[in-house]
């Protein structure tokens, strides 16, 4: 058993000395490269975690729930069913409803105040996207920086060389220099699938949060006091 448990305390230390002699090969440039890749994942779900909190995933059936009650010309009972929801579609519908039957506010300041929380809402939940669209352009840049500074570095080792070069020093120096190429693609493409896949849940929460003021401002309920208005 004690070569087992030898193995098994040396695996860690041997992956951290193949992973820092593979980042000295990249030159700074993986360095960079490696520190960006840390803060992709961590803007990913940090991301995830706070489109959670928004209910961006929920379905929105209290909200559902509560704008039934609203046609139903059931106000009270459909605010108090969103009164504590912090989803971001069950506040929007809160907010536009409380500015509906608020006498001070006809129609089209009811429209202006459900478009700023709206606005306010859904700056919270595109929060972070440009982050890792900057991660998915400065990825590939900087490891084509590094391929560059590698293969100058590469041929200034040739140069010294002089007649005696080896072709074998050549490649080697090349190879160095496209793994941060690599390297940058493999931050750059996960960040660029996160940042579409945000992209299409913020447009989704963003349609439902219009369906829902549009629902509660323009629906039956409110039918008859417009027609009313007119009078």
């Amino acid at each position: 058993m004690e070569p087992v448990v030898e193995l098994g305390a040396a695996a860690p230390e041997n992956a951290a000395t193949a992973l820092l002699s593979f980042m000295h090969m990249g030159g700074p440039a993986m360095w960079a490269i490696g520190a960006l890749s840390v803060l992709t994942a961590t803007l990913i779900l940090w991301k995830i975690m706070r489109l959670l909190s928004f209910g961006a995933w929920s379905g929105g059936r209290h909200t559902a729930a509560a704008l039934d009650l609203w046609s139903q010309d059931k106000p009270a009972e459909a605010m108090a069913l969103l009164s504590n929801r912090t989803s971001h579609r069950a506040r929007l519908a809160h907010a536009v409803m409380h500015s509906a039957l608020d006498p001070a506010m006809d129609r089209d300041a009811a429209e202006a105040e459900a478009t700023r929380v709206a606005r306010g809402l859904l700056a919270q939940a595109r929060a972070g996207l440009r982050g890792l669209e900057l991660a998915s352009t400065i990825g590939p840049l900087l490891g084509l920086l590094g391929t560059v500074t590698g293969m100058i570095a590469a041929f200034q080792t040739l140069q010294e060389a002089g007649s005696r070069a080896d072709p074998a020093l050549l490649a080697g120096g090349i190879w160095e220099a496209l793994l941060t190429t690599a390297a940058g693609m493999a931050v750059a493409i996960p960040a660029q699938v996160a940042l579409t896949w945000f992209e299409s849940v913020v447009d989704a929460l963003r349609h439902d949060m219009e369906d829902a003021a549009t629902r509660i401002l323009h629906g039956p309920r409110q039918r008859p006091a417009l027609r009313q208005a007119a009078e």
